[in-house]
């Protein structure tokens, strides 16, 4: 059941597909204060578990930190950070000891809001908001025979906000990023590389480099000469290319996305009326006001300068939106500067130097510079973006969705995105942002998956090997192990790194097994990340979520269920060689070895420790369950379905529905497309 609560007069944020009729009052234990902003209270007990949160640092159990839902452009994922690039603001709250009392709440508010879990009071949650336009939802299970509340919860939830954006096949293949790809040359080697080494590969992403000059919609004719047939050329070989969008629109004359978006109005405005200007990538910019419908129509349009060269997917990028500075905001820096008095910089003045220069990037006083003009109770109104500022990455991939869909009628193409909010999941998914070669981003990795999923982001997975800093080969091997079983795998590195490819460290034998093993398991991936979009279920749970009477399961946060068949058990320790697993029930353990065999054998309740060396993937399928693989290939595009085996407890009357469609086609046919295997 879903209660919906308003509270003044909520934005519309396009989050929400379902129509819940308005109830009144306040939902039961709940303290609610509108007097300055919106605050929410409610008391929590020692063993009350908090899921949700989406994308954020910390547990799957949120409690004892505080969160801010506000999409910031932040590569340093520290413990103490409170904002990550998307803000996905859903909260589960779960009770042990007596599970039909489980609730969730979606505050559907597009500003700066904060959730504090237990941190400044170990038995409350504190919510606030500086505005007290907020919408409402409260999520109670229906409590039927034999439905598990945690999950009827999320159930009710996806269906409220709407079907997860669909994949095609082939961005489930083995994906190799770099910032530092800056010609045709060096993407070419990227796959001969990959090609020689015969490790599997399917997509190549081009960073910023490939445009002229950091302008969206744009090629570099010295650095690609004749994109649309090098992308051909390179799909003759089962590679596509996948080229980065940025949010800002370099102010230049001639540039004609620039001089079109001035002409027609189409970017944001200072208060004053005058387009807002900010330094990104290419030096100043405009950001178009993807709030306005012709907006979107019109950038989502320039998709297709680059889908008539051949490409069949894209990632947004720098759509919190990323500010490096802005006009207005780096003159006062400059004046505040100029009158201090850097004769004998002391422990004060030294900071308050350095303070007025940090502060120029992605600063708040920047982002209550500009307005969007939106439609809301049907009237065009001009709005702050601070107040909503969740929405443009949001918005961005919407335009960008929405208008592919008409450009590429019937075909679906890649679209991920860094920044979100809740309800672009029907448009994209995600990459979890500028992470670095960190253990704890693999850590953080793992935790976040059900988080995400519980928000509807199905399509999503982390930069594998780390973004920033440098990684080393054990570590991207073991990324590498837990990446094969996430929609989005990814490596991406940034310029000035260690170039992480998996060609370049010894053994590359290593990390071509570890890649086959995912090629392996495309047609389970494919079939439970389907299953997941159109049936509003978990691609990843928490195991608390499927094993609800074992207790310990409330405290594992580095083992994950994967559908309703696999137990994953990353290790994310270095130097490790092994680690210890809890199975919950008895299990069969596999084993894919570097030489490409495969080992099962049935493993007791309890816990065990595991082997593991760098070369091989080891994970656990639950008894009565079956999971299908294929041989290894060299792409999606060779993948066998005719060469599919099945692992587990394969005793003849075990079962495993397997969804396979052409990969490409919009259309999703659960009747027709479902092979019952045994």
């Amino acid at each position: 059941m879903i209660n919906k609560y308003e509270f003044g007069i909520p934005f519309e944020t396009d989050a929400v597909v379902k129509q819940i009729k308005k109830s009144s009052g306040i939902p039961k234990g709940v303290q609610i204060n509108c007097d300055n902003g919106f605050s929410f209270k409610c008391k929590i007990d020692s063993d009350t578990i908090v899921y949700g949160l989406g994308q954020s640092i910390g547990g799957i159990n949120k409690r004892n930190h505080l969160y801010s839902s506000f999409c910031s452009d932040d590569p340093s994922h520290t413990e103490e950070k409170q904002s990550l690039y998307g803000a996905h603001n859903f909260i589960i709250i779960h009770n042990p000891n007596d599970s039909k009392s489980d609730r969730a709440f979606f505050f559907d508010y597009p500003g700066k809001i904060s959730f504090d879990i237990g941190y400044s009071k170990i038995d409350e949650i504190y919510i606030y908001a500086e505005r007290s336009d907020i919408a409402l939802y409260e999520i109670l299970p229906e409590l039927e025979e034999n439905k598990n509340p945690l999950i009827n919860i999320v159930y009710q939830f996806r269906k409220l906000i709407g079907q997860s954006y669909i994949a095609p096949l082939w961005a489930f293949g083995f994906m190799q990023s770099r910032w530092g790809y800056k010609t045709e040359a060096d993407i070419r080697n990227v796959y001969e590389s990959y090609k020689k080494e015969n490790i599997p590969l399917d997509s190549i992403c081009l960073d910023i480099d490939y445009m002229k000059d950091f302008k969206d919609f744009t090629v570099d004719k010295d650095r690609f000469p004749e994109l649309k047939k090098f992308s051909d050329d390179l799909k003759t070989k089962g590679i596509r290319l996948v080229p980065i969008i940025d949010a800002g629109v370099k102010i230049e004359d001639g540039y004609d996305v620039y001089e079109e978006g001035v002409e027609n109005n189409y970017f944001c405005k200072k208060q004053n009326g005058e387009n807002f200007v900010a330094g990104v990538w290419p030096g100043k910019t405009h950001f178009p006001d993807f709030m306005q419908k012709q907006v979107r129509h019109w950038f989502g349009q320039k998709y297709k300068i680059l889908t008539d060269m051949g490409i069949e997917g894209f990632w947004n990028d720098m759509n919190e939106p990323a500010i490096f500075y802005s006009e207005d905001g780096l003159s006062e820096v400059v004046e505040a500067l100029k009158k201090m008095d850097t004769t004998n910089l002391d422990i004060n003045s030294f900071f308050q130097f350095k303070d007025n220069v940090y502060k120029i990037s992605n600063s708040i006083d920047d982002y209550k510079r500009f307005y969007h003009q939106c439609v809301q109770n049907n009237k065009s109104v001009a709005v702050n973006h601070y107040d909503i500022h969740n929405l443009y990455g949001f918005n961005m991939t919407k335009s960008a969705g929405e208008e592919l869909a008409s450009i590429r009628k019937g075909k679906r193409t890649l679209l991920f995105s860094r920044a979100s909010y809740i309800g672009m999941h029907r448009y994209g998914g995600i990459w979890t942002g500028d992470n670095a070669s960190w253990w704890s981003h693999l850590a953080l990795e793992i935790k976040m998956m059900p988080s995400l999923n519980m928000c509807g982001f199905i399509y999503s997975g982390a930069d594998i090997g780390g973004f920033g800093c440098n990684s080393n080969r054990e570590l991207l091997l073991r990324w590498l192990a837990f990446g094969i079983f996430t929609p989005l795998m990814r490596n991406h590195s940034a310029l000035g790194t260690r170039n992480q490819e998996c060609y370049q460290f010894e053994n590359t034998k290593d990390f071509k097994a570890i890649i086959e093993v995912r090629y392996r398991l495309i047609p389970y991936l494919y079939s439970e990340y389907i299953k997941s979009c159109v049936n509003s279920t978990l691609m990843f749970k928490p195991l608390s979520f499927v094993f609800t009477e074992d207790s310990r399961c409330l405290e594992i946060e580095d083992q994950l269920i994967l559908g309703d068949e696999v137990m994953i058990c990353p290790v994310c320790n270095e130097n490790a060689k092994g680690r210890i697993v809890y199975l919950p029930e008895d299990m069969i353990q596999v084993r894919f070895k570097a030489d490409g065999t495969i080992e099962q054998q049935e493993v007791k309740k309890g816990d065990i420790y595991i082997n593991v060396p760098l070369n091989e993937v080891v994970f656990f399928i639950r008894k009565n369950h079956i999971v299908p693989i294929v041989n290894a290939c060299e792409n999606t595009d060779s993948l066998d379905y005719s060469t599919i085996s099945l692992l587990g407890d394969v005793n003849g009357t075990n079962s495993y529905l397997l969804y396979k469609d052409d990969g490409v086609t919009t259309e999703i046919d659960m009747t027709s497309n479902i092979v019952e295997l045994k």
